[in-house]
């Protein structure tokens, strides 16, 4: 078999068997197949697509290109939610505790952030103290105790992926939707999880633009899952504007402690309660999404779901003292407010342009290497639909840089305001299962 044959194949449109595609797989996991030849496959994915079964056996080679995580240890069902990324996304540490707290076990890898999309594992970070390097038996551990662990993802994890995102990432091949649902399946089925709940963003702030190709890649995903036996639903939630009212990593933390006592965002908590009750139903803590949302309102009322966020830093080593007094969390030097230049209603906050915003007063990274200051970031005073006058706040921006003055323009630039009217999109768009 010679990998130029294989790519002859795919550029002219057919189907590659299950043995080619391990034959690539493997070769290019081993470095007997240069980067050369599995850039020119990417590009003829890109352009020619797979089928269900290519896409499958593609995810189930490259799970298999390294470590693969057994957590059959972890009593009940494993739960894992995966989000597409975006501005201001929080999701795992409201929703973890939530789920927790009603009897699932959610056992989550989670990833750094690079850009303008933030990362779980630099959010929980910003917890003085917090440990975020388990090994499998500390966490199988972790999660059996607390029903809850949210920790980095192993070196050795899907090798395959970490060279051919690198490789697509320059190769201008990262927007294959097959290229895309492989490289995101094959980590959370590495991760040894019973059942996924795949929140694919949609919108400016995120990595999927429109409806169309989200939906998509929703579906891709969702068919992955189900070909290879594990129980996965896809919500499809908007990013047009940025979620909850914070952005950058001490501050998310700090609106995540508010949500987990029932004063969080609105647009936040729905994504929580509609993700939250379908991974109830998939833990079989629930029969109903409907009873599963009663049962998520329960423990953010009678303050379970906060307890079980306490109980996860206490058992990563973080100082529970921030989370129970969240005002010790350090305040940036430079605190400037946004106020409106004129009177009407928010048509817009452009994610992208926040969450960029965000990264260059100091709350996210360029490159892998760059340092995050964790008290960096801005928060929303109004969402999109919201009314202002001239002279109300828009935003607080908050940095220890000095030469901001750009990015404040940049912040200015990315709201909308109108005389009309306007309605906010619901945060849900759609559920795929």
């Amino acid at each position: 078999m010679r990998m130029v044959d294989l790519i002859i194949k795919k550029r002219d449109g057919h189907e590659l068997t299950d043995e080619e595609i391990s034959f690539w797989i493997e070769g290019y996991t081993k470095g007997e197949i240069p980067d050369y030849q599995s850039s020119a496959m990417n590009m003829a994915i890109l352009f020619r697509g797979m089928s269900k079964r290519e896409i499958a056996t593609l995810t189930d080679r490259m799970e298999h290109s390294g470590e693969v995580i057994d957590l059959s240890d972890i009593k009940g069902v494993k739960v894992d939610k995966h989000s597409t990324g975006g501005v201001g996304d929080k999701t795992t540490i409201v929703l973890g505790p939530m789920v927790a707290a009603c009897g699932a076990k959610l056992a989550k890898m989670s990833g750094r952030g690079l850009g303008h999309t933030g990362g779980t594992l630099d959010k929980l970070e910003s917890i003085p103290h917090m440990s975020i390097a388990k090994t499998k038996e500390q966490m199988v551990e972790q999660v059996n105790d607390i029903g809850l662990a949210v920790i980095g993802q192993t070196a050795s994890l899907v090798p395959a992926d970490k060279k051919l995102y690198a490789l697509r990432d320059v190769t201008g091949t990262v927007e294959s939707i097959p290229l895309i649902a492989a490289s995101v399946m094959s980590k959370k089925l590495a991760s040894g999880t019973d059942a996924i709940l795949l929140d694919v963003t949609v919108g400016e702030g995120a990595f999927m633009k429109n409806m169309n190709d989200a939906r998509e890649l929703a579906r891709t995903m969702v068919n992955i899952g189900k070909s290879l036996s594990r129980d996965t639903v896809a919500v499809l939630s908007d990013m047009s504007e940025p979620l909850g009212m914070a952005v950058g990593n001490s501050l998310e933390i700090k609106e995540a402690i508010a949500s987990l006592h029932g004063e969080g965002p609105e647009d936040l908590m729905e994504l929580c309660y509609t993700a939250g009750s379908i991974m109830l139903v998939q833990a079989k803590q629930a029969k109903t999404r409907e009873e599963a949302r009663k049962k998520l309102h329960e423990v953010i009322e009678n303050g379970e779901a906060f307890n079980k966020l306490l109980a996860m830093v206490k058992a990563q080593g973080g100082d529970v003292d921030y989370i129970l007094h969240p005002e010790k969390f350090e305040i940036s030097k430079n605190i400037i407010e946004i106020r409106s230049e004129q009177e009407g209603y928010i048509k817009e906050i452009d994610a992208l342009g926040i969450g960029v915003a965000a990264m260059k007063l100091g709350a996210g990274r360029e490159t892998l290497e760059d340092t995050i200051d964790m008290s960096a970031g801005i928060v929303l005073a109004k969402k999109v639909g919201g009314y202002v006058k001239k002279g109300d706040l828009l935003c607080t921006c908050y940095t220890n840089k000095e030469d901001y003055a750009d990015v404040l323009e940049d912040i200015k630039a990315s709201y909308v305001i109108v005389k009309e009217e306007v309605k906010a999109l619901p945060v849900i768009r759609e559920i795929i299962d």
